[in-house]
């Protein structure tokens, strides 16, 4: 069987919940970035017999604009998903359904679909350290449900939570800005999604393409791209009585 991984993952969580799966299912893969804004994802074709798992954040409980675009263009050719979800302990309210659509839309089979939890990427309080172990434990359980139905030959689609129309899509607003530690060595610039930051000067982001998915923050090797401590404290709070109460990861099959 051979599997791909095809992931949104700007800080990392999405991907370390995708990897668990793909090497429960399989140990090894063929990874593909949907964050890289220069790659051709049109001229990615799967074939009938191969299974992918197909992995996104919820912002604001939709998926993200450009990973929504991105896996449109893929051909799926009636290969196998497993759809992914991963939030931040809040809710992924129409994710899982919305992403249900575009991969069959591009011509997948959807198979069974997880919701997963990983660290708040804006509030690190929240879900600090996750996917832990226990998640681990429960993403592997889950593997082997699939690969039984897999080999079953059992490619039916489950009910998979969600609306449609689905929920208004936000836009969180927080743009990460460069500091005084900014050495202007290009890497937020090469590694934004979207390319919203300026290719001349790092100072400066075109904030209505900005996502809000804090890659650029991650990846800065000097930790020179910072949230205003403001607006950081405000989604603490508007997040705690949400993010509080630990949820655990869910398999629809």
């Amino acid at each position: 069987m051979k599997l791909y991984e095809i992931c949104f993952s700007p800080t990392g969580g999405t991907r370390k919940v995708s990897g668990f799966l793909a090497q429960a299912l399989n140990g090894t893969s063929v990874n593909i970035d949907l964050s890289d804004r220069k790659k051709n994802f049109g001229d990615i074709a799967l074939q009938e017999d191969e299974v992918a798992i197909v992995a996104v954040p919820s912002y604001s409980g939709r998926v993200p604009a450009p990973a929504a675009a991105r896996i449109s263009q893929i051909q799926g050719n009636g290969a196998k998903a497993v759809i992914v979800c991963v939030y931040g302990n809040r809710a992924y309210e129409d994710t899982l359904v919305e992403l249900q659509d575009l991969v069959q839309q591009a011509g997948f089979t959807v198979i069974a679909a997880v919701a997963a939890i990983a660290e708040h990427s804006i509030a690190h309080k929240y879900a600090a350290g996750r996917p832990d172990q226990a998640d681990e434990k429960h993403l592997k359980a889950f593997a082997d449900k699939i690969v039984d139905k897999l080999n079953e030959r059992d490619f039916s689609t489950p009910a998979i939570p969600g609306n449609r129309p689905y929920r208004k899509a936000g836009n969180a607003g927080i743009v990460p800005k460069a500091t005084e530690a900014c050495t202007k060595c290009g890497v937020c610039i090469s590694k934004c999604p979207v390319g919203a930051i300026s290719p001349s000067d790092p100072a400066k982001v075109k904030k209505k393409a900005c996502i809000s998915c804090m890659r650029c923050v991650a990846v800065c090797p000097h930790q020179a791209r910072k949230v205003n401590g403001l607006l950081l404290a405000i989604v603490h709070l508007m997040l705690k009585k949400a993010c509080s109460v630990r949820k655990e990861c869910e398999l629809y099959i």
